[in-house]
């Protein structure tokens, strides 16, 4: 009875609780994961850093100061420890710290990414807003077809393959933009238009249903009533009572840039982590694919414990339900 009436009481605390108690159980089990995934891997990655002509002495000799010829279990236990600390190691083809790798890289990916996320926000939500206003109550159904028709198109479409084809349009034919590469801004038109232009039709179509759906509430036929001017009535009374799901579909996407961008990264050559964690898993770098992959499972972990927080703090009603 106690714990029923402190939860009953304290409903933000316990779904704070619950919350971060799940993030630090999803944690634990993506370090499991990223350090099985990697010896899953089939071949020696201390051959392929040393070459087929290397002395087989000197192979066991590197696996010995790796610690690679230790059992997993024993492996596994030192590599999390590490992981606590903050200690990556070190890349077994360049031989640099991973930490200083993932240091020069990991700015180009986090901007990429923002600006992608900021864009997709920032597009999306009009658009959807005025497609929803333009066909409330069956109204121009060309305007709703096509809508309909232009967003479920994009949304299917791959990002790797829409920059492909953006590449070859705007890049290799127009030469309008650069191919590949960081140089300057103009540089982050094409792979910034890769990551987003599905994801705004996709935040698009929800932010449309949810205008619709707000626009037949009472609350809105008794503001259309007072004869309020546009501007209050959509951006005071519409906007606020959908943005719930919109946040909360906005946090999945970011989550899922993350992912989109080591496709884009490869296809623009861009120098961020994708590319790295590619030929990471390609030469069988272990520490260094280890910890981008971690970090990249961290990011949409913590990503989505925040939006939980956020949408938990805007709708204290679910929040007091999920406790």
């Amino acid at each position: 009875m106690r714990g029923s009436g402190w939860t009953a009481n304290h409903p933000m605390l316990v779904f704070v609780a619950r919350r971060s108690a799940r993030l630090v159980v999803s944690l634990a089990l993506l370090l499991v994961l990223s350090f099985a995934m990697i010896h899953l891997i089939p071949g020696d990655p201390v051959r392929a850093a040393l070459g087929p002509r290397a002395p087989q002495s000197r192979v066991l000799a590197l696996r010995h100061d790796l610690r690679l010829d230790e059992p997993l279990a024993k492996q596994f236990v030192d590599y999390a420890g590490n992981v606590v600390r903050g200690h990556f190691g070190t890349s077994f083809v360049s031989n640099l710290p991973v930490s200083e790798i993932i240091g020069e890289r990991l700015p180009n990916t986090a901007r990429l990414a923002g600006i992608a996320f900021v864009v997709i926000l920032g597009l999306s939500l009009p658009i959807g807003m005025l497609a929803a206003i333009l066909t409330r109550d069956g109204r121009r159904r060309g305007t709703d077809l096509a809508f309909t028709s232009v967003t479920g198109g994009l949304a299917m479409v791959p990002e790797f393959l829409l920059g492909v084809g953006l590449v070859y349009v705007f890049a290799v034919t127009l030469k309008w933009f650069p191919v590949a590469g960081q140089s300057g801004v103009s540089s982050y038109v094409l792979p910034v238009t890769s990551l987003c232009l599905g994801s705004i039709a996709a935040l698009a179509r929800i932010v449309r249903a949810e205008t619709l759906k707000v626009l037949g509430e009472d609350y809105m036929r008794t503001a259309r009533s007072k004869r309020l001017p546009a501007r209050l009535e959509y951006l005071r009374h519409c906007l606020p009572n959908m943005l719930t799901a919109t946040l909360t579909l906005g946090g999945l996407l970011l989550g899922g840039l993350i992912g989109g961008t080591v496709l884009v990264e490869n296809v623009f050559a861009w120098p961020g982590l994708g590319t790295i964690i590619t030929q990471s898993v390609a030469q069988q770098d272990y520490a260094l694919a280890q910890a981008i992959i971690l970090l990249l499972g961290s990011a949409v972990l913590i990503i989505n414990f925040g939006v939980d927080l956020l949408l938990g703090t805007l709708d204290r009603r679910s929040t007091i339900r999920q406790a």
